[in-house]
């Protein structure tokens, strides 16, 4: 078909079916790449994306994601005070994003993604336009280069570390959080997912290990022992010990001196 320029310009037709095969050409290239990609329609909604961006975010489908997800509606984008800045990317402008922190709870909350044991996403993003050949913007992509996946297990270990020097003592929720950086409420329940138990539980186990060990020194009687570990022999630790290791503290020094011999 001509214009008033002369030029030749393919019918509706073969424009389909050149779109067709540059859209295909473009997903076998972004499939080879190791980094997580999306390419998007300019409304913001995501029309191709490569495994490596299903495998870490955990999107559990395909159909579930592509040309449903819109990332100027995303909640998560919008909280983090990204949208305006991705929308530079329409203007032809390269867009990078730093130290882009998505909570995966809120990912799990708003999306049809796995809920895996992660806290955190946190990932640079670089949004670059794919232009027309006129100039114009015709889908853009970002790409994400992952930093840090955030489970929370070493912060975990911090508390358990804080709690294991300082069992001997009362125990205090408050000073474990803040030995693992975070708040106690958020450390009791990264704690019980990560252990299956709650702190004070793990500081329970702790004094009672402590207790057997002492227990095994024979120059000490059984209530200095218990006297060692700050428990009451006559009371609730007693107890305690009783219903942990299935032997009274003195039946448990007997069979542990028993088993030496």
């Amino acid at each position: 078909m001509d214009d008033r320029t002369g030029q030749t310009h393919p019918c509706p037709d073969e424009m389909l079916t050149i779109a067709a095969d540059k859209r295909e050409l473009l997903v076998r290239v972004i499939e080879f790449f190791p980094y997580p990609v999306q390419v998007f329609s300019k409304d913001g909604t995501v029309i191709i994306a490569n495994k490596a961006a299903f495998d870490v975010i955990g999107i559990k489908s395909p159909e579930s994601h592509i040309g449903k997800y819109n990332v100027f509606r995303d909640p998560v984008v919008k909280a983090l005070g990204a949208g305006e800045k991705v929308r530079e990317v329409l203007r032809g402008r390269t867009v990078y994003l730093n130290d882009f922190n998505a909570p995966y709870k809120d990912l799990v909350r708003y999306f049809n993604v796995r809920d895996r044991d992660i806290q955190t996403i946190s990932t640079d993003i670089t949004c670059f336009p794919v232009m027309e050949s006129d100039g114009e913007v015709e889908y853009f992509a970002a790409m994400f280069f992952i930093k840090k996946i955030y489970r929370g297990k070493e912060e975990i270990e911090w508390g358990k570390q804080y709690i294991e020097s300082h069992c001997l003592e009362p125990f205090d929720a408050d000073a474990v959080a803040k030995a693992a950086c975070l708040s106690k409420t958020h450390f009791t329940k990264l704690f019980r997912k990560h252990t299956g138990m709650t702190p004070y539980e793990y500081y329970t186990n702790c004094k009672i290990s402590r207790l057997k060990e002492k227990l095994l020194d024979t120059n000490l009687t059984v209530r200095q022992a218990f006297d060692q570990c700050n428990m009451d022999y006559n009371g609730h630790s007693a107890r305690l010990f009783r219903q942990k290791v299935g032997l009274s503290p003195s039946a448990y020094r007997r069979m542990a001196w028993g088993s030496e011999q």
